[in-house]
């Protein structure tokens, strides 16, 4: 699951440009199928959300939650790549773009009534 958090005038008209660019890059970088899009926006009041100094109003934070197996290796290359297409594709300076992996074990992982330690029939390899 990925958790988008951004001030509301700004995050509000590129979220389905945002979804897609991210979504590209999980297909691109880490093999997940196109029917594994799991995305949250968050589009908050300004001052609501406190983004650290240097940063304009575009500022947009990225949470990527996922099961624990992918090398060092791989998980540079999606956070690269993401801060590239962001750019590329959506205009967003890699300044004010803030990318977080959060890894757990499968066994953490609840979904389709079973853990992901259970999932025998993911479509992507989680050791990548």
């Amino acid at each position: 699951m990925i958790v988008i958090y951004g001030i509301k005038e700004h995050l509000n008209p590129i979220k389905a440009q945002l979804s897609d660019v991210i979504h590209g890059c999980m297909q691109s970088v880490l093999g997940m199928p196109e029917d594994k899009r799991a995305h949250r926006f968050i589009p908050m009041d300004a001052e609501d959300f406190y983004y650290p100094g240097g940063r304009t109003p575009a500022y947009t934070a990225i949470e990527i939650n996922m099961m624990q197996g992918r090398s060092a290796e791989t998980q540079k290359a999606l956070i690269k790549t993401l801060f590239q297409s962001l750019e590329a594709e959506v205009g967003l300076a890699p300044v004010d773009v803030e990318v977080t992996l959060k890894e757990q074990p499968p066994h953490c992982w609840g979904f389709r009534g079973m853990t992901g330690d259970e999932a025998r029939d993911l479509k992507y390899s989680v050791k990548v």
